[in-house]
Parts: structure tokens; sequence; C-alpha cells
């Protein structure tokens, strides 16, 4: 499976064989549902809780007495049907939504996300941007010199538009995609599936050192 590679200035500046055990893969319905929200639930924050009758403050008193009034009997006022009492069924902060996930599944969810880049033809290979210091305005030339690679013509005007994916994680690099709204940046050693699929576009920065990164998830899932 040979691919072309092209240099930030949008040219072709070589071509690399890509392994069928990476971009070969055949999609999996089932798989990729059950990994990516599993991932998702994993990285799922709890932030909202609410407070049932025995939390609130107050409603130790016993509003009326319990004949007589000619009113319903009530024990507390903070019961769920009063102001100001708990709520009934609300989110709570103690649930665990937490799911464990085997890393063959992971790895092979992430084959079948590049393999589906590689096949609607998303992916595209750069030699290298070349960054020795944080230039945001070199990094959007860069994006508007591929976006004139066919089939990547909404590179550069779409939301979500592209993920780059770069082998290591240089300041430089990170900095200059970092202030482009349209485009988020990463390590080969971070991609995973959710991310993969969230960006139209998949960009990888020197093709050689990025797959080396990614065979070993290749070693691990055969272990």
């Amino acid at each position: 499976m040979k691919t072309d590679i092209y240099n930030i200035q949008g040219k072709k500046a070589g071509s690399v064989e890509l392994p069928e055990s990476i971009f070969g893969v055949a999609w999996n319905d089932s798989l990729m549902h059950q990994v990516v929200t599993t991932m998702q639930a994993n990285a799922r924050t709890l932030v909202a809780h609410t407070k049932g009758r025995g939390d609130v403050r107050g409603g130790g008193k016993k509003p009326w007495q319990q004949k007589g009034t000619g009113r319903a009997r009530h024990g507390s006022s903070r019961s769920p049907i009063w102001k100001g009492g708990g709520v009934t069924h609300g989110p709570r902060n103690e649930k665990v939504y937490a799911r464990t996930l085997p890393k063959k599944m992971r790895a092979k969810a992430l084959f079948m996300a590049l393999s589906r880049k590689m096949k609607d033809g998303e992916l595209i290979l750069v030699d290298s941007f070349g960054f020795s210091t944080p230039k945001t305005a070199g990094a959007k030339k860069a994006l508007m010199a591929l976006s004139g690679v066919k089939g990547f013509e909404r590179l550069s005007s779409r939301r979500n538009a592209a993920l780059v994916a770069i082998p290591e994680r240089t300041e430089a690099t990170m900095k200059s995609f970092r202030n482009i709204g349209s485009v988020e940046c990463d390590s080969v050693a971070n991609l995973n599936p959710v991310d993969v699929l969230k960006y139209k576009f998949l960009i990888v920065e020197n093709p050689e050192a990025s797959l080396k990164i990614v065979e070993k998830r290749v070693a691990q899932k055969k272990d």
C-alpha cells in the first residue's frame, strides 16, 4: 500500500509503503461502538450532584401534628414535594461510569479508524513541518498549502478540520497549531479512535518515525 508524502508547500516529496496490518483492517461496527463509548465513559467528569432529603439543611421538626389539622400528614419540610426539599432520583457524583477495555480491542479500533481514513482519502503524510520556533502564521500557511492537494480542499475551511499527529511533541510545533481552532495537534503515541474519527482529516508528520511508534501497538496486540 504505497502512499505519497508531501512537504509543507503541498508538493510531493516521496512515498512510503504503509503496512496492511495497520491501514488495511476491516471495519467492525460493534467493536468500534464499544471502544468509543467506553473511552467516552472513562473520560466523563462527574460534576452534576443533587442533594436528597437527607442531605439538605433543616427539616428536623415535624411541620405540624399528625392529626387534627385537616391538612395532609407530613414528617419533614425537606420532603421532595416541598419547596427547598431534596431532589428525587437526581444525578449523583458517586456513580461510577468507568469501564475496562482490553489493549487489543483499543489497538484494533485505532487501526480500523486509521484504515477508514486511508480508504476515504482523508489521510495525508507530511515529511516535516520544520518549526524551530512557534509560529502560528507558518502553521496556517502549511495548512493552506496542503489544502491544495486533491481531496483536501476543505482542510482550511471547516470546523474540526484536522488532527495533526507528530512523532515527538516539540514546543515549537505544538504552539504553532495551538491557536488554530479547527486543528488539534498531538503525539502519535496518543492517537486513539475517538480523536481520529472526530476530525475530518488526519495529518501525520514524518511517517517513517510515526509508523514505528504505531507498529509497537501491533506487537502488543499480538502478545
